[in-house]
C-alpha cells in the first residue's frame, strides 16, 4: 500500500462546509448581490452601492476557522441550506450601523460603474426604499427578490439581528404593494464601467499608474462603454488637515456632443458642455470655489443640504446670459447654477435618477416674470403653451445653443399652483430618443423644472393605468381645470401627476363631476397628494383633502374623497367617489347613515343641512380605506 487513498473513497467522502459555500456562493452569486442590492440604503450613488453589495456578498464566504463552518455537517447539508447560510451573512452585513463604509471592497480606482437601464418606475422604487429603514429594506429584498412569505422573512431577520422584525415586514409589504415589486431593471451584476478623471490621468501618464480591477465572479457580467452615467462620485481629495485643495477647472468633465445619441442612460450625465464662455478658466475656477466652499451666497432648494460635489463634477454650461456669467455643473447628486458678479451666487438642487423629460431643461437665468433655459441635446422642438388656455395653440419658443429666448409667465409670475396661468414648456424629444415623444414642464421657481403627466379615469375592467404625457387634449383640460389644486408647487417638485380616479354623474340633471387626485414628488424622495372634484360651472377644483405620504401613487393605489354640493335647484347633496377597487361607500353622519354598494364608485346623498360626517370605502378585497384629510 502507497498511503494513497482510492479515488472511490474520495469521491464519496462528503464535501467540506467551505467548500460546499463555495459552490452556493458561485451558484447564487447574482441572486445574492441583488438581495444586498435591495438591501443597502438606495440614497446613495449606484457606483457605491454596487460595490457595496458585491462586497457584502464576497465577504460572506467563510473561512475554515469560522464558527459557521463548524456548525455545518457536511453530510446532512442541502444546497438550500448552504445558500440560506450565506443568505443570513449577507442580510447581517447590510444591517450593520453605516454599511456603507465598512462594505467598501473591492475598490476601483479612476472607474465609475453603472448599472444599466431604470426608468421612472426604478428611480420611483430607489426613492421609496430610501424612506425605509434597514431592517425595512432587508425585509423588502426578501419579500420581492426572495420571495419569502412575511412569516418567514420576519424569522430570517430575526435571525439576522434585526430590530423589531415584524414591523419591517409590515413596512416592505405597504412597499411591495405596487406592480411588479422587486423586479428593478437595475442590476448590479450587470454593470457599464467609465473613468472620472481622463484629463488628470492623461497629465500624469509619465507617473507610476494603478488601476484596481474589480474582483468580481465570474458570474458577474461587466459591460463596458462610454455610456454609464454621471460621472464623478470619487469623492475629491483631502489633505489630512482637512482643508480642500484648490479646485482646478481642468478637471471638469466634459463629455462629447453626441454623448446621448450613444448611451442607454439619457439624463443630464449625456449634457455636453456648452456656452460661449466654457474655456474661460478664471469663470470656471470660481464657481468651484463657490460650491467647494459652499459660501454665504450659497441657496439650497428645499430637500437639498448643502455639500461640496462628490468628485470632478461635469460641465454642463458656461455662458453669458443677459450680459450676467452663468455657470452649471452637475455631480451625479446635486446641480449647481453659479452666476457670477453682483447679485449673484451659487443655487443648489437634487438632480439624481432624472431621465429624458426630467433632464429636459434647466433654468439659467431668471429676471422677474421671464425665465430663459438651457435645454438638453435630446430636444428637438421646443413650444410654450399657457396652463389656462388648452384650447390654445402652442408657441414656438427660439433658442441658441440650447439657450432659449426670455419665456414670459416663469414663475414666480404665476405656478401651476396659483391659478395664474403658468406658462408650459412643451418639449418633443429627437426621434432618436423616442418616436414623437412629447412631454411638459412647469417652473416652479427652481433649477429644475416639474414634470406634468395624467393618468386617466379608471376602467374597472382593465389594469391600472400608468401616468402619461400631459399632452392630448383631455389632459390639457384636466390641468386647466384642477392644476391649482396640486398639493406642492415648490423648488424641488421632481413630478406632477394628475389622475383622474371617477367621474359622477350628478343628481337633478345637474352635469358630470370629475374627481381628481393631485400628487406631488419630490427630488428628495417624499412626496404629497391631495383630493379635488371639478363641478360643472366652478372656475377652479374644489379641494376636498390631501396630505404628505405615497397616497395616490403607484404604492398606494386606492383613495376616496367626498364633498358637499348644492345643485342648482338649491338642494344640499354630500357627493362621495372612489377609485376603480371600491366597491361600497359608507356615510355616517350625527342621526343617519348610508351604506350601499356603488357599481360607478359614486355616491350622492341628500341631506337638509351639512353636518360633521365620516366616510369610509371598502375595496374589492375587503380592506377599508378613509378619505385623505
Amino acid at each position: 500500500m502507497d498511503g494513497t487513498e482510492p479515488a472511490a473513497n474520495r469521491a464519496a467522502r462528503p464535501a467540506r462546509p467551505v467548500a460546499l459555500a463555495e459552490a452556493a456562493l458561485v451558484r447564487h452569486y447574482r441572486r445574492l448581490v441583488r438581495l444586498a442590492y435591495l438591501a443597502l440604503p438606495a440614497d446613495r450613488d449606484r457606483h457605491s452601492r454596487v460595490l457595496a453589495a458585491h462586497a457584502a456578498v464576497q465577504r460572506a464566504l467563510p473561512s475554515r476557522w469560522t464558527h459557521w463552518s463548524r456548525r455545518i455537517d457536511p453530510a446532512a447539508a442541502d444546497g438550500e441550506q448552504v445558500y440560506a447560510a450565506l443568505r443570513l451573512r449577507v442580510l447581517r452585513a447590510t444591517l450593520r450601523p453605516c454599511p456603507a463604509h465598512r462594505l467598501l471592497a473591492p475598490r476601483v480606482w479612476g472607474l465609475r460603474l453603472f448599472t444599466p437601464g431604470g426608468g421612472e418606475e426604478d428611480a420611483a422604487l430607489d426613492r421609496a426604499l430610501a424612506g425605509l429603514d434597514a431592517p425595512a429594506r432587508a425585509a423588502f429584498a426578501l419579500l420581492a427578490a426572495e420571495e419569502l412569505t412575511p412569516a418567514v422573512a420576519a424569522e430570517v431577520l430575526q435571525r439576522a439581528g434585526a430590530d423589531r422584525p415584524d414591523q419591517a415586514v409590515d413596512a416592505a409589504g405597504r412597499l411591495s404593494a405596487g406592480p411588479e415589486p422587486g423586479r428593478p431593471a437595475f442590476d448590479p451584476c450587470a454593470v457599464r464601467v467609465q473613468p472620472t478623471d481622463l484629463l488628470r490621468r492623461r497629465r500624469a501618464l509619465g507617473a507610476s499608474l494603478t488601476v484596481a480591477v474589480l474582483a468580481l465572479t465570474t458570474t458577474a457580467a461587466v459591460l463596458t462603454g462610454p455610456d454609464g452615467g454621471a460621472p464623478g462620485a470619487t469623492p475629491l481629495p483631502r489633505p489630512p488637515g482637512g482643508t480642500a485643495p484648490p479646485p482646478d477647472p481642468a478637471r471638469l468633465v466634459r463629455v462629447a456632443a453626441d454623448q446621448w445619441q450613444h448611451t442607454s442612460r439619457v439624463d443630464f450625465s449625456a449634457w455636453p458642455a456648452r456656452g460661449d464662455r466654457r474655456d474661460d478658466t478664471a469663470l470656471l475656477g470660481r464657481a468651484l470655489t463657490a460650491w467647494t466652499g459652499a459660501g454665504p451666497r450659497s441657496r439650497a432648494e428645499p430637500g437639498t443640504a448643502p455639500a461640496p460635489p462628490r468628485g470632478e463634477p461635469q460641465l454642463l454650461f458656461a455662458g453669458t446670459v443677459d450680459d450676467t456669467p452663468v455657470v452649471v455643473l452637475y455631480d451625479g447628486w446635486l446641480l449647481a447654477r453659479y452666476t457670477d458678479g453682483r447679485g449673484g451666487g451659487l443655487d443648489l438642487a437634487r438632480a439624481d435618477g432624472s431621465d429624458v423629460t426630467t433632464a429636459g431643461a434647466v433654468v439659467l437665468r431668471r429676471q422677474g416674470t421671464a425665465a430663459r433655459y438651457l435645454l438638453a441635446p435630446w430636444i428637438d422642438t421646443a413650444e410654450t403653451r399657457r396652463i389656462d388656455q388648452p384650447d390654445a395653440p402652442a408657441r414656438p419658443l427660439d433658442r441658441a445653443d440650447g439657450v432659449t429666448a426670455a419665456t414670459p409667465g416663469g414663475a414666480p409670475g404665476g405656478t401651476v399652483a396659483d391659478c395664474q396661468g403658468a406658462a408650459l414648456l412643451l418639449l418633443r424629444s429627437s426621434p432618436v430618443i423616442a418616436e414623437k415623444q412629447a412631454f411638459l414642464l412647469a417652473d416652479l421657481g427652481g433649477l429644475v423644472p416639474a414634470h406634468l403627466t395624467y393618468t386617466p379615469a379608471p376602467d374597472r375592467a382593465q389594469p391600472a393605468r400608468s401616468p402619461r404625457e400631459a399632452v392630448t387634449p383631455d389632459a390639457l383640460q384636466a390641468w386647466a381645470r384642477g392644476g391649482c389644486a396640486v398639493p406642492d408647487g415648490t423648488p424641488g417638485v421632481r413630478r406632477l401627476n394628475l389622475w383622474a380616479f371617477a367621474v359622477q354623474q350628478l343628481p337633478q340633471n345637474a352635469g358630470a363631476a370629475s374627481w381628481v387626485c393631485l400628487r406631488a414628488d419630490r427630488w428628495a424622495g417624499e412626496g404629497s397628494a391631495a383630493t379635488a372634484v371639478l363641478l360643472p360651472g366652478a372656475r377652479g377644483p374644489q379641494r376636498t383633502g390631501g396630505g404628505p405620504g405615497r397616497a395616490c401613487s403607484r404604492f398606494e393605489q386606492d383613495t376616496v374623497g367626498w364633498t358637499w354640493w348644492r345643485s342648482p335647484q338649491g338642494t344640499e347633496f354630500l357627493l362621495a367617489a372612489g377609485s376603480r377597487r371600491v366597491g361600497r361607500i359608507t356615510v355616517k353622519g350625527p342621526d343617519w347613515s348610508a351604506d350601499r354598494p356603488v357599481p360607478d364608485r359614486t355616491l350622492a346623498v341628500e341631506r337638509p343641512a351639512r353636518a360633521a360626517v365620516s366616510v369610509e370605502a371598502l375595496l374589492d378585497g375587503g380592506a377599508r380605506i378613509t378619505p385623505m384629510r
